[in-house]
């Protein structure tokens, strides 16, 4: 329900902004251009979305079918077993769900996100198969959706490089500032699902997992800030890529050794890919086109200024609110607020403190309206229950984290 109101919200608040344009400023083209900007929307949705991903889903479904037949998505789901059942317990024992979700957690990890989609939307669907309410989100659903959501990708490498097209010094030292605010987040989406599902936070082997991933990340910092700041880049490139090829010979030779026709297998799994990804295009085509009026009317530029004005008048230091446009575009759009991080450095600088702040903010969550047009529309779910409340909670969380860590390091 939340999700419905907001998606009509976007329209009436779209509609409202352009009607005060017109009549007041006498902005004779907001409405054009709304209109323009939907019929785009609606083109990137199928053509630059929906359809080029139909080609990495065939490919990406087709290989798991390879790694269920080859027994590693079950090997996955034994070693993260005792964790995933304290987290998801709703889902049987050694389930494949488990390792669909941790291949889909690792190539996000990555920064792999052609990966990290097939892997992700097969758990999505291996979730549904035990969803009793087949249009309403199951607590599994809820939990997989906040934690990918929230977006822990260890290595921005994307942000890095749009730095370096835009001539920043050193373009991997937003690096440490983003990991901790994307770790900052899916702490918080954890903790927010686990606390409205009654999850014990204290079970000793929940407790365990959670300190040996921060120590985990701890270590990758500590790594990375001891090594040449130039080589951040070519390191985590080298090893994202490696990992993941690694993973697609794995379960090639894993399926010779148990003597499985692999082709067959491959092309079977492979036939899901596009239905799939056909499926999903009515809910990105409704979520992008309402973003992209709500945008185009220059509702979030009035956001912006008005949180300007309104921290201006606390005296605190407003910095920041150069940057906001990012964060506030990125729970919405992920090529939108991309388009508003590349907006900030060309405006004030890749080095500036603004442009280092809206990289922070595009690398420190994912973009929940996305993810949960995405996901619970592959698999025909109307009802999301708190899903998008936990996932803007802990975007918020990441926001200020970004905001506070950007001052440690850049101001």
């Amino acid at each position: 329900m939340a999700l419905n109101y907001l998606w009509i919200a976007f329209f009436i608040v779209a509609f409202v902004v352009a009607l005060i344009k017109l009549i007041f400023t006498g902005d004779t083209e907001i409405f054009k251009l709304i209109i323009d900007g939907m019929f785009d929307s609606s083109e990137v949705a199928v053509m630059k979305i929906a359809l080029p991903l139909a080609g990495v889903m065939t490919f990406f479904m087709g290989l798991l079918n390879v790694g269920e037949r080859a027994g590693a998505i079950n090997f996955l789901a034994r070693l993260v077993g005792p964790f995933f059942n304290r987290l998801f317990p709703e889902i049987p024992k050694n389930h494949p769900a488990n390792g669909q979700m941790i291949m889909n957690f690792s190539a996000n990890m990555l920064g792999l996100d052609n990966a990290a989609t097939p892997f992700g939307l097969k758990a999505m669907q291996s979730l549904q198969e035990l969803n009793p309410s087949k249009d309403v989100a199951s607590n599994a659903q809820i939990m997989f959706m906040v934690l990918h959501s929230a977006g822990p990708v260890l290595i921005p490498l994307s942000i890095m490089a749009q730095r370096s097209i835009y001539g920043a010094a050193d373009p991997s030292d937003i690096f440490i500032p983003c990991l901790i605010a994307t770790y900052v987040a899916t702490v918080t989406g954890l903790l927010f699902v686990a606390i409205r599902q009654r999850i014990n936070l204290f079970d000793k082997v929940i407790l365990s997992w959670l300190g040996g991933i921060s120590l985990f990340i701890g270590l990758v910092l500590w790594y990375f800030s001891s090594i040449p700041k130039e080589q951040i880049e070519v390191v985590s490139k080298i090893a994202s890529n490696v990992i993941l090829f690694t993973f697609i010979i794995s379960f090639l030779l894993g399926a010779l050794r148990k003597k499985v026709d692999v082709f067959s297998a491959f092309i079977e799994g492979a036939k899901g890919g596009f239905e799939t990804s056909v499926k999903i295009i009515p809910y990105l085509v409704a979520m992008l086109v309402a973003i992209g009026a709500l945008r185009n009317s220059g509702a979030l530029t009035w956001v912006v200024d008005g949180m300007k004005f309104a921290f201006s008048l606390t005296g605190i230091n407003t910095d920041f609110t150069d940057a906001l446009p990012t964060a506030l575009m990125h729970p919405l759009s992920g090529g939108g607020s991309r388009a508003m991080m590349i907006d900030t450095m060309k405006t004030f600088g890749a080095d500036s403190f603004a442009g280092r702040l809206s990289c922070v903010f595009q690398g420190s969550s994912d973009t929940i309206f996305y993810v949960l047009a995405l996901y619970f529309g592959s698999v025909n779910i109307r009802n999301t229950r708190y899903t998008l409340w936990a996932g803007l909670t802990a975007d918020l969380v990441s926001v200020i984290t970004a905001i506070w860590v950007s001052y440690i390091f850049f101001h």
